[in-house]
């Protein structure tokens, strides 16, 4: 990952522990997609519960480390929407 974006300079890597908040929008999109897939896969196909666990916790495995990028994404863009002054990457620091 670049410290830095290229073309605003918004800074990426930022202090310990400031990327807590991605982790929590992982494990959200990663439960309501699986929460919702399994309703849908039970109500369309009518899987068996042994079927439904291991195409569920196939997914709940491998989503999450496809995805933490997008939610590291997503954690800066609502951090700098919130506090743009601070998310701007043009202090020191």
């Amino acid at each position: 990952m670049y410290p830095e974006c290229p073309s605003c300079n918004l800074r990426f890597e930022r202090e310990q522990g400031y990327f807590v908040g991605a982790i929590y929008i992982n494990y959200a999109a990663t439960a309501i997609i699986t929460i919702a897939g399994y309703v849908w896969l039970d109500y369309f196909f009518n899987l068996s519960l042994g079927r439904q666990l291991i195409v569920w916790i196939a997914f709940g495995v491998c989503f999450p480390l496809f995805f933490f990028r997008y939610a590291r994404s997503l954690w800066l863009s609502i951090d700098y929407m919130v506090d743009p002054e601070n998310g701007s990457g043009n202090l020191a620091g």
